[in-house]
């Protein structure tokens, strides 16, 4: 058994098509398949199912995948000791970035530019995802680090995080909207979104899941009229008065547009966080919240690093 062929066998799978993979590997597909059958036959039984109109493991295969990874990523490591002691930090990070999270509130493309130049041996690759998802794909290795917001006070079994900022919800509506009526108050009670058509991120956000919830303790289940992964695309709904739009504060930029008071009580709000992958068989992995590298981008930097690193 080699490493070359359980890196062929994870590509296969993550593609799902020999020729997919075939393709990102810069392989021949005769040679690549050719390397399964070898790797099949020393294991004894079949990893990959060739049946259907897609790759997909078999049971075997998918009991394996685990530990393909955690092999690659052992040697990996490997490689990042070694080039520790010459100062060079060498390798390939998977981001994951929460949608919406590349507005006005967050510089991505600034963050990533100091990164690269600061090791310019490092490769990142840069995917969208909610927040859920992007949870289990760094407990399954698939992403190394992911701009989220956290939705708990403590994260899935597996990984562990430090709060960097706690960010409340606001709803966001057209001006002369009854909400902006009462100049009594400064924020919005939660229950007086119950009759009102709603305009929130998708399910499986951060925010999604932390307004849901709060709505549930307050005894109604939200109107949801339209759904949109860009707060811009949320603030420019609601400024047309087609509902009222739910936002996490910070979005200044759009909130210019429209009127904007914090949603009570203010434990409705979402907590940005850096998480990371307890120890365990493949090398540390870590999570930075969006709206923490915004506000501490040198820490997130130094997470970045750290986790790259051991």
């Amino acid at each position: 058994m080699e490493l070359r062929q359980l890196r062929y066998f994870v590509s296969v799978v993550e593609e799902g098509s020999f020729t997919r993979a075939a393709a990102r590997l810069h392989l021949a597909q005769p040679g690549l398949s050719a390397q399964i059958r070898q790797l099949e036959k020393e294991l004894g039984q079949p990893l990959l199912d060739r049946s259907g109109r897609s790759v997909t493991p078999t049971e075997v295969g998918r009991a394996v995948l685990p530990y393909a990874r955690a092999a690659l990523a052992a040697a990996d490591a490997v490689r990042q000791t070694v080039d520790a002691y010459t100062g060079l930090l060498r390798g390939r990070v998977t981001l994951g970035l929460v949608s919406g999270a590349t507005g006005h509130a967050f510089d991505i493309a600034a963050f990533l530019a100091d990164f690269h130049d600061a090791h310019p041996a490092m490769d990142v690759a840069l995917t969208e995802d909610t927040t859920e998802r992007m949870q289990a794909a760094l407990l399954t290795g698939e992403l190394d680090i992911a701009l989220l917001g956290l939705t708990e006070e403590a994260p899935p079994p597996g990984l562990a995080f430090q709060t960097v900022i706690d960010v409340p919800l606001v709803a966001a509506v057209a001006p002369g909207d009854p909400l902006l009526d009462r100049v009594d108050r400064t924020s919005v009670p939660l229950a007086d979104l119950s009759d009102r058509p709603l305009i929130c991120l998708p399910r499986g956000t951060g925010v999604r899941e932390v307004f849901e919830r709060g709505c549930t303790q307050a005894g109604f289940r939200p109107r949801v009229a339209f759904e949109a992964a860009a707060p811009q695309v949320l603030a420019k709904l609601a400024a047309r008065g087609l509902g009222v739009a739910v936002l996490p504060a910070g979005e200044d930029d759009l909130q210019r547009l429209i009127g904007s008071r914090p949603i009570a009580p203010s434990r409705c709000g979402s907590a940005p966080a850096p998480v990371h992958r307890r120890p365990g068989p493949r090398r540390a992995r870590a999570s930075v919240n969006a709206h923490g590298m915004a506000s501490d981008s040198s820490s997130a930097k130094n997470i970045v690093e750290h986790s790259f690193s051991r």
